[in-house]
This record gives structure tokens, C-alpha cells and sequence, in this order.
């Protein structure tokens, strides 16, 4: 066991980050807020986010032994989800990479870093299994962050993956029981490598490999309860703590519509900060767009800024800009559907046409369909598909009206960040009583 202390009101917190894309920011938009606040806080995680972790305000650590991507190129990317538009593949890639077959390299190397500091709590992430494990090893309070919904269904929910809206008859629950046991062959596939690393620490193995996730105490969700779909109850460990929106590091370049084009309603597209394979869903919504009495701005993200694209007399293309400045003036928001464009979008009350490409997409698609905050589209869909949706999304008056509530729902809800610091502070307040009442 790893001795860990808690001296007074001031933590020492370990969090560990995985370079994804989508689940960065919201990571350092929580290292932001707990060294705020006056905690120490060191991350572990790619060397792609050492300026960002430390201009944040914690102490960088890089992986060693654990995967670790030197930069932001496509070329240095575990997943190469463009390789292949099969999900399942794109999920099998993703355990055998990252989630599940490192998780003794990603434990070894977070370990280390609590042998040489101790702390009081590690906040691991929703995705690798080797920080759940860590904090089991070591025996710390563990919290887990997802960067968006929840990975694992709640009560009343559909399994993640698919995209279905929650079951409305017998068909629907029976169709949601066959993906979540699909769902589980699948991740049980790597139940001998997640054993294989137990055993290494001298743990007890597993029957499948999601029960992994029950070591650590807290869940925490940087997502809207009213964003998400209604749950039957929580699971005691699980806290929707909020969007965490935090700008990457590399999107500064700001832009304003030239006035003499400023009367014309203004359609942001973004499709990711990580390289999908979306430069043909790229083009075919340009010129589905094109075509309509708007101005477009596309921007492309760190992965795709030499993405060479044709675009019409209407339509911008940035490679690293800020969302926020286009957002105020937006009217709608053609995206693949990341969690963090959808919050953006929905904070400024505008409506949106997504076209999931995979990942968390399809999901967050759903319950943007759900919520009636916007259309849904395949990501095949012809231009003319793209330019009517987007035509609808402008012209009916209700997308609008209803992303707008929507947005005002998530934000009553109260800000992310200072959500998030409650819940750890009140997490490790209670496990120190709890660990003095056993002593």
C-alpha cells in the first residue's frame, strides 16, 4: 500500500489524461479549477499536453512506460480511427492500444509517481483501465473522470455506442439488453491482458472486464444532467458535475464576419480536433451549404490544418480558431457531434445538424435529436440532405427556441468547474472519515 496524507484543506491530487482530442480539455479545465482553488495538482499524461498542464497550473509528468504521443500529427495517433470506419474495429483498436491492453504500463508508470509524492486522492479517467487499477493497487481514493456522458449505462438509459433514444417498449429494452451484452464480449476480449496485469500486482482476476471500473469511488460526469436523457436514479458513485469547456491550447486565431457579409445568417462547421477520416463528409457538407444564402466558416482543428479543401466565394476556412468569437454570431452548427462543440453550441442557444462519425457521437447525436435542439444526420448523407437540414435548422423558428432553453437548463445547473472541485473535495473529506472509523 502506498501511504497517502491530508493535511487540512489544501489536496494533493495525481490526475492522469490520455491524449484523445475531445477528452483534453475538459481534463485541464479540471487541473485549472482544483489549482485554483489551491491544491496541488500534478498530471500525468502525453507529452502533447505539457504546455497546457502547466500553464493550467499543475506539475507535468509524462508517461514513460505507458503509450505516449509526442505531438498532435495524425502520424502519432494510437487510434487511426480514419483506418477503418468499422466501430467495432475502432473499438477493438482503441482496448488493444489505450483502454485496457497498457493498463499495467499505465498503472507502473502512475504508481511511480505516487511513490515518489504522496497524494490524497488520483483522479483516473473513464477510459484507461490502468489508472482504475493504480488507484486499486495503491488503495487511494479514486475518482474518474468522462469528459462526457457516462460509458457504462445508467438506469432507464440505452447502452452507449449505437446512438438509441431510451427504450419505449418491449422491443426497445430487449434491443438494449442484446448491444449491452455485445457490449460486454466485446471489452471481455481483453479480460486475459486486464487479468494478466491483476496478477501482477497480486489482484484477484476479474470475471469481465467493466467490473474494473467499481475500484474507484467517485464517477464523475462532465456533462448536464438535463443534457443527458432522464435516468430512473443514479448509481451512488456516479455525479454529473457539468460541461467542463476549456479552449485548446492551439485554437487562438480569432474571427469576425466582414460586415459587408455580415447580413447573411452565419453557419460554423467543426468536425473534430482529431483526424476521423472527415475530409469527404468535410466537402460534401461545403457543398451542401454553399449553395444556400449563408456564410460558412469551417475550421479544421490541429490535426486536419493542411487539410486541403474546395470551398465556394462564402465559405472561410480556419485551421486553429477559437469557437467561441463565431459562436456568438452563429446560427446553426454542422458538426460530427463531439461533446464539447455540442456544449459550446448549446451555451450560445444555437441549434445544430450532426453527423456522427463515431466514438461518443452517435450518443450525444441522440440526445440532441432527443432534446429537439437540432437534426440528425448520417455522416453519408448527400449535400443536398446537408443543405436542407441546415435549411430547416434556420428557418424554423423552434430548433432555435429549443437550444436555447436547453442551454439555459445546463447552465442553471451551475459551472462545471466549481462542481467538480466540490465533489472531490467532498469525496476526499469522506474517505479520510471513512478511513478513521475503520481504524
Amino acid at each position: 500500500m502506498i501511504k497517502t496524507t491530508h493535511a487540512g484543506p489544501h489536496l494533493r491530487i495525481l490526475a492522469v489524461c490520455w491524449e484523445g482530442g475531445g477528452n483534453v480539455p475538459p481534463t485541464l479545465a479540471a487541473v485549472r479549477a482544483l489549482a485554483g482553488r489551491g491544491h496541488d495538482v500534478r498530471l500525468i499524461a502525453d507529452d502533447t499536453m505539457s504546455a497546457e498542464a502547466i500553464e493550467a497550473g499543475a506539475r507535468f509528468l509524462p508517461w514513460k512506460r505507458a503509450p505516449n504521443r509526442p505531438d498532435r500529427s495524425s502520424e502519432s495517433c494510437f487510434l487511426r480511427d480514419w483506418e477503418n470506419a468499422d466501430p467495432l474495429t475502432c473499438f477493438q483498436r482503441a482496448c488493444e492500444r489505450i483502454f485496457v491492453g497498457p493498463a499495467q504500463s499505465y498503472a507502473e508508470d502512475i504508481l511511480d509517481a505516487l511513490a515518489t509524492e504522496p497524494a490524497d486522492i488520483l483522479l483516473g479517467s473513464d477510459l484507461l483501465f490502468g489508472s482504475m487499477l493504480a488507484g486499486e493497487v495503491a488503495k487511494i481514493p479514486t475518482a474518474l473522470l468522462a469528459s462526457n456522458i457516462s460509458l457504462w449505462p445508467l438506469p432507464g438509459h440505452p447502452p452507449f455506442g449505437p446512438g438509441f433514444q431510451p427504450a419505449r417498449s418491449a422491443a426497445d429494452r430487449a434491443r438494449d439488453a442484446e448491444a449491452c451484452a455485445m457490449a460486454e464480449q466485446g471489452w471481455d476480449v481483453f479480460l486475459p491482458r486486464l487479468n494478466a496485469a491483476r496478477a501482477h500486482f497480486g489482484l484477484a482476476p476479474l470475471a469481465h472486464v467493466p467490473e474494473q471500473r467499481l475500484s474507484a469511488g467517485r464517477h464523475l460526469l462532465a456533462t448536464s444532467s438535463r443534457f443527458d436523457f432522464p435516468a430512473e436514479r443514479l448509481p451512488d458513485p456516479v455525479r454529473y458535475v457539468g460541461p467542463l469547456l476549456e479552449m485548446p491550447g492551439w485554437a487562438r486565431e480569432r474571427w469576425t464576419i466582414p460586415p459587408a457579409r455580415g447580413m447573411r445568417p452565419l453557419v460554423l462547421v467543426s468536425f473534430s480536433t482529431t483526424n476521423q477520416g472527415q475530409a469527404d463528409v468535410l466537402q460534401r457538407v461545403i457543398a451542401g451549404v454553399a449553395g444556400e444564402p449563408v456564410e460558412m466558416v469551417v475550421t479544421l482543428g490541429k490535426a486536419l490544418e493542411g487539410l486541403r479543401l474546395q470551398a465556394p466565394a462564402n465559405v472561410t476556412i480556419l485551421p486553429n480558431a477559437a469557437h467561441d468569437d463565431i459562436l456568438i454570431q452563429a446560427r446553426a452548427v454542422v458538426t460530427h457531434g463531439g461533446h464539447g462543440t455540442i456544449m459550446r453550441a448549446l451555451h450560445y442557444g444555437v441549434p445544430l445538424v450532426v453527423l456522427p462519425m463515431g466514438r461518443d457521437q452517435n450518443d450525444n447525436a441522440a440526445r440532441v435529436d432527443y432534446h429537439g435542439a437540432g437534426l440528425r444526420l448520417d455522416p453519408s448523407a448527400p449535400p443536398r440532405m446537408v443543405g436542407e437540414a441546415v435549411r430547416r435548422v434556420l428557418s424554423e423558428p423552434g430548433f432555435a427556441e429549443r437550444a436555447t432553453a436547453l442551454g439555459r437548463a445546463i447552465a442553471a445547473e451551475g459551472p462545471g468547474p466549481a462542481r467538480l472541485v466540490a465533489e472531490i473535495e467532498d469525496f476526499v473529506l469522506k474517505s479520510s472519515q471513512s478511513a478513521l472509523s475503520i481504524t
